[in-house]
């Protein structure tokens, strides 16, 4: 029965995902993140459950990409959509509509969607991203999407709205998304081997950093900690 548990926390992923589209789809995006956690908060446990009852498979690995594709590739492309809408119409509305007139500009956003699904496959067929990660894993660039209607309402900084309600700046940040996920850039990933802080110190203190960022800046802390990651995985050797 133990070799069944990975796979069905990993299906909580899928269902977590399923529910954050449909309120994604309907532009309740406060509730479509936190559904997107309650997925990514799976996905970490269903990896860390097979390592700990040693029943890794391939049908594993498999179903774990799946499921992103859906929490971690579909959701943060409609949540693009979504701020791309609200950048082209001047705030919140109801999203998919049948009574609103669709723009080309929006769908824009399921470029995010494409270099998902492109960046997941083929982590399935690198057998060298075991100990770290090449290209931003789709988790983390999930977040920082999904982190910016999180400060737009919770925030509320002028500023802050009106960098992120740009759409120019929003275009910028779906490629550059798109270009981390699939780039060369080595990142560490957060599997311990051991307790040890000599083989594990920069996941401490990673940790420690992103722990210390989110009580003191919320939200705001999301974008931050994802660069944070990359710096900090940039100045590791080999990114481990």
């Amino acid at each position: 029965m133990k070799s069944y548990i990975p796979n069905f926390l990993t299906l909580l992923n899928v269902f977590s995902g399923c529910i954050a589209t449909v309120f994604a789809v309907l532009n309740h995006l406060e509730w479509a993140a936190l559904f997107v956690f309650i997925g990514i908060f799976f996905d970490f446990f269903d990896g860390l459950a097979a390592r700990a009852l040693n029943v890794q498979s391939e049908i594993g690995v498999q179903l774990d990409s799946l499921a992103d594709v859906i929490t971690s590739g579909l959701v943060p492309g409609i949540f693009m959509y979504q701020l791309l809408n609200m950048a082209e119409r001047g705030g919140w509305n109801l999203g998919f509509g049948h009574d609103m007139e669709l723009s080309v500009m929006p769908f824009l956003g399921f470029v995010i969607t494409l270099a998902s699904a492109y960046r997941l496959a083929k982590f399935n067929v690198d057998e060298n991203q075991v100990s770290s990660f090449v290209g931003l894993p789709t988790p983390a660039n999930t977040l920082l999407i999904i982190s910016l209607p999180l400060i737009l309402l919770y925030h509320n900084n002028e500023v802050l709205n009106g960098i992120i309600l740009n759409p120019w700046f929003l275009i910028g940040l779906t490629i550059f998304s798109a270009y981390l996920l699939n780039s060369p850039i080595e990142l560490f990933a957060l599997k311990f081997k051991n307790w040890s802080f000599k083989d594990n110190g920069i996941r401490y203190l990673f940790l420690i950093g992103s722990l210390v960022m989110l009580l003191t800046l919320r939200f705001l802390a999301i974008p931050l900690i994802i660069v944070f990651y990359i710096l900090a995985s940039l100045l590791t050797p080999s990114g481990k």
